[in-house]
Order: structure tokens, then sequence, then C-alpha cells
């Protein structure tokens, strides 16, 4: 008798069954990333405080980021920063010395879940270079300052491992913590916000 197939899909509270292998737009819902993120501890979970800091908080952080780096981008772009890390709410937040050691198959996956977002949500399946470095900067800076404020390093260890351009614009931000309820309805305002001022989305 042969082995029945491995199971590779996941329900999702909105009753969508998303296939991790081969994802589609149609089984992508927002209530479901925004969900998902919210209860996503970013580094692990190792850090200070009585919530974890969530994927979902993180991601409102880097679009808030984007804008102060880049006052005039387009809204679309700032919805791209928002959903920069969507596909972790179905495979997780996996810190680098473990994405690292899964090799390239993780990031495929993390690559066909991306497209899939992005088209339900009528961005380009693979954005622009120039678009992804400008949020991979306000990630990075993202990253420098939860290391320092909530997760434990030194500010050397964080200017080593998280190199800044702009190093001035760290004085002005601050990390918050809060209920996984709150930051979900947050994400969910957000995506409302830009959706509605043009960003895209159907």
């Amino acid at each position: 008798m042969a082995p029945r197939p491995r199971r590779a899909w996941q329900r999702m509270l909105s009753g969508r069954r998303l296939d991790l292998l081969d994802p589609t737009p149609l089984d992508i819902e927002i209530t479901d990333i925004a969900h998902g993120l919210a209860f996503v501890a970013r580094w692990n979970g190792q850090t200070q405080g009585d919530w974890p800091y969530s994927v979902a908080e993180h991601s409102l952080l880097v679009e808030d980021i984007l804008v102060r780096l880049y006052p005039g981008i387009e809204t679309r772009w700032r919805l791209a920063a928002l959903l920069h890390d969507a596909p972790e709410y179905v495979i997780g937040d996996m810190i680098s010395p473990v994405k690292a050691a899964l090799g390239a198959e993780y990031g495929r996956m993390d690559e066909r879940l991306t497209a899939a977002i992005h088209r339900r949500f009528g961005l380009p399946a693979t954005l622009p270079p120039a678009i992804k470095a400008k949020i991979k900067a306000a990630d990075r800076i993202s990253a420098r300052l939860e290391a320092v404020q909530i997760a434990g390093f030194t500010q050397s260890e964080a200017k080593r491992l998280f190199p800044l351009q702009n190093e001035a614009i760290l004085s002005v931000l601050h990390i918050e913590l809060r209920p996984p309820a709150e930051v979900r309805a947050a994400f969910l305002e957000r995506f409302g916000m830009l959706v509605a001022e043009g960003g895209r989305a159907e």
C-alpha cells in the first residue's frame, strides 16, 4: 500500500485552507495574516516586557520607519512594507541562524507565500529591487532598535550586527509592547487606511 502524501496545508481561522507548497491568492485573508502575526513572537520570544514583541508590531514599526525615511513614497509600497513579513503568519519567525541552517527550501517557501500575498492585495509578485532595498533599510533600523531596547543586546553588539547609515532616526523611535488583540486591531486598521488611500487590494 502506497504511503499517504504528507499534508502540506494549514486550516486558517477564516476557514481557508492554505497550501504551503503551492499557495494561491484566493486562500489569503488579511484577518488570518493579522491574527497570525500578532501571535508570532520576534527574537524567539527572548525579549523584555510582559508581552511578546510580535511580528505584527514589528511590521507596523517598519512601515512607519519607511515613511520617515522616504516621506513621499507611494502608498502601495507602504502596504508592501506592512506585509514584508506576512508569510510568517504560517511559517513563523525564525532567527537568522536557523534560516541559514535550514537552507534554500525555507527561502523558496517564503518567496512563494510572498508572491501569493502580494497578488492577493494588488502588489507585484516580486517587488522592484529599489523598493525592496528601501524596505530592507527600514527593517534593519527596526532590528537595531529592537536589539537594544528589548532583546538584551549591548550597543556595541547591535552596531556590529546591524550597521546603519542613518543612526539619527533611532532617537525618535520607541518600541511598543501591547497585548496581541490590540496589535491585531492596529495592524488591520493600518492595512485598511493604506488600502483606502489607494495602496491597492480588492
